[in-house]
């Protein structure tokens, strides 16, 4: 009943439009009704919690660092890198669009910001060279969503808040994952681009390359910063999101000069709307989290997945499905924090490692990014590009159905996540 109860409220108040902040205060104000135990207090005191939070320093910090790259410059030098290497090749544009993804995934963390960046930049240049426009915004939209799998993450921050998880261990487990959705991009553009009659650009010379390393130098030294940074312990992921912040205004301000003092509003605006948004997501979701823990929803969702608790390669794949069903409808931000305070118990209970678990549920939610109908990533290439939503949609599923096989892929060889993982952490 308790369940029906929460599931109803919130489901019933996303489908009347209420935005979903208010749908989760609902949901936790309707449980405290059917438990008899409703006050404002209790409300106002986990809405007010929710959002203080040390970790959650990194949400505006990193969101800063995205919008600094794209207006300073940094995400251009790391497409030019990219095309000095493999803009040559046959299809060298659709490989360079994937090359760039993972570099600016390990910058930023957000998957529309990287996304709009890249759509801007690429599509013209890709039409131009004579392939196809949906194709191409597609590719970059699968391309965007490697943002929230690589460090550092968004995605892993609000997992690690809601789940109680280590947010190091998360993104340092993230890599590899990330790598893999990366590859099997590049084997699906091979695909569906191996028929199209396009002439690669010319090779560039050795000093050519040289010089768009060097001009990229500063922008491609900040994921080697964080990560090394994490891995040996010099600082905590929300010293991570300083370090790049201050950093990335650093050298788009007084080494690239192309961040001028009068755009420095508009880029702290920015960030602080798009961080407005999601703290208060972050402190509605804590209401509900409450209030699952207090009427024990995790030990009845347990139940529920009881004939699969000894058998956890078969849960996670139920787990998986249900969150890509989820997916289709939600945005990323509201499933991990709905789900994760719910499912996180029960895979603890079978014996699954709750890090490999965490990655695989970040995974499935940023692949959510680019499903219909909600797909906010999806939306974002549309509007960049001028592309038809419908010609995008058909042309996202050799993509999609890529990264759905390396999500499946890693759901039965869990030591593709776990082996590097514990190196990492090492």
């Amino acid at each position: 009943m308790v369940l029906t109860i929460f599931l109803g409220s919130l489901l019933g108040a996303m489908a009347i439009g209420m935005p979903i902040a208010f749908a989760l205060l609902l949901s936790g104000v309707a449980l405290m009704y059917h438990m008899d135990m409703f006050d404002a207090q209790i409300v106002a005191q986990n809405l007010i919690n929710g959002a203080d939070s040390f970790t959650l320093l990194a949400v505006p910090f990193f969101l800063l660092a995205g919008e600094v790259m794209n207006v300073g410059g940094l995400s251009r030098r790391i497409v030019n890198v990219a095309l000095a290497l493999v803009g040559h090749v046959k299809g060298g544009l659709g490989y360079v669009a994937i090359i760039a993804s993972c570099i600016l995934a390990s910058l930023s963390g957000s998957a529309v910001a990287d996304a709009a960046a890249l759509a801007v930049l690429l599509v013209p240049m890709m039409v131009r060279a004579g392939h196809d426009q949906a194709r191409s915004s597609a590719l970059i939209a699968a391309g965007g969503i490697i943002a929230p799998i690589i460090p550092p993450s968004i995605g892993f921050i609000l997992l690690g808040v809601a789940g109680n998880l280590s947010i190091s261990k998360l993104f340092l487990a993230g890599i590899v994952p990330g790598i893999l959705i990366g590859l099997s991009l590049c084997l699906a553009w091979w695909w569906v681009s191996r028929s199209e009659n396009i002439q690669p650009t010319e090779r560039k010379s050795r000093a050519e390359v040289l010089t768009a390393f060097r001009d990229g130098f500063w922008a491609l030294l900040l994921p080697g910063i964080i990560v090394g940074g994490l891995k040996f312990g010099i600082f905590t992921p929300t010293e991570a999101a300083v370090v790049a912040a201050v950093y990335s205004l650093f050298v788009a301000m007084f080494v690239y000069r192309e961040l001028k003092p009068s755009q420095l509003f508009h880029v702290f605006t920015q960030s602080a709307q798009t961080t407005g948004v999601v703290m208060f997501l972050v402190a509605a979701s804590l209401v509900s989290a409450w209030m699952i823990t207090i009427a024990d929803l995790p030990s009845q969702m347990a139940g529920l997945l009881a004939p699969l608790m000894d058998s956890p390669t078969l849960l996670m794949l139920v787990i998986m499905l249900i969150i890509v069903a989820v997916g289709t409808a939600m945005d990323m931000a509201p499933t991990i924090l709905i789900l994760a305070p719910v499912l996180i118990p029960v895979v603890q209970q079978a014996g699954i490692d709750p890090i490999y678990f965490g990655v695989l549920f970040v995974i499935n939610t940023a692949i959510g990014l680019i499903t219909p109908p909600v797909g906010t990533v999806l939306n974002v290439v549309c509007g960049a590009t001028r592309t038809s939503m419908g010609d995008l949609i058909r042309a996202i599923n050799p993509f999609l159905f890529a990264e759905l096989a390396v999500l499946f892929l890693l759901v039965l060889f869990p030591s593709l996540v776990t082996v590097p993982a514990a190196w990492f952490a090492h």
